[in-house]
């Protein structure tokens, strides 16, 4: 991005965000800071399949393998992320236990930027969302960069962290410094990441997304790629 586009897309952003967020913006020049939100409580229910487990966070706490590797099936093909606990404890652990239950069937990668990142970790039933808005963890140090395939918690500032994620297109070690601890990457099938949908851009709300859930998406964006099934696959 030049810095031009890189500035309205920061300015649209920023106007986006709901008073009271901290949205954290990067050195100038950069891309977009990958970043979460805390949106209104939803207006809609959905009635959906879910792993009753889902709807009580405090009590998802178990400590993840020390490396274990997750299969993400999507809608346009398989990759596999390789979690190495080291890089990042209570991220890997979080991860480790929204896989375990289930999280991401049906969530959305709402947010494509070419070159910089792909987002998501919303999830597809708003009553889910409701219960995590505000189930933060705590920032881990940063022992990994943030380079190509990597996978790292999105955040909306410090000890932030809930259930978004990204995976970087590029070499976003400029993220390094702003507290985005890596945690695993893509060992297999990042042509796949490559290849889901990018067409939205920025566009999808993750308030709306929030608040809607499942439907919000295949109502405004059907050409939006989903995960069908997240497991993990060793240990």
């Amino acid at each position: 991005m030049n810095r031009v586009a890189t500035c309205m897309a920061l300015v649209t952003i920023l106007t986006l965000a709901p008073r009271g967020t901290s949205a954290q913006a990067p050195a100038t020049g950069q891309s977009s800071t990958p970043k979460t939100t805390t949106p209104a409580k939803p207006r809609t229910t959905t009635h959906m399949t879910t792993d009753p487990a889902l709807m009580h966070p405090a009590t998802l706490t178990a400590k993840a393998p020390e490396t274990f590797q997750v299969k993400f099936v999507t809608t346009k093909g398989d990759f596999v992320v390789q979690v190495n606990r080291a890089w990042a404890p209570l991220g890997a652990d979080r991860f480790y236990n929204l896989v375990k239950h289930g999280f991401f069937t049906d969530a959305a990668f709402f947010r494509v930027v070419p070159g910089f990142i792909i987002q998501f970790g919303l999830s597809a039933n708003p009553a889910v969302n409701r219960v995590w808005q505000s189930a933060n963890i705590k920032d881990d140090p940063v022992t990994e960069s943030n380079k190509p395939g990597y996978l790292t918690f999105a955040t909306a500032g410090p000890n932030t962290r809930t259930t978004q994620l990204f995976i970087n297109f590029g070499d976003n070690k400029f993220l390094d410094n702003q507290g985005f601890a890596p945690f695993g990457q893509v060992t297999s099938g990042m042509d796949v990441v490559q290849s889901l949908y990018s067409g939205y851009g920025e566009r999808p709300e993750q308030g709306s997304i929030t608040a809607q859930g499942k439907a919000y998406l295949d109502k405004n964006f059907p050409n939006i790629d989903s995960i069908k099934s997240a497991t993990i696959v060793t240990p």
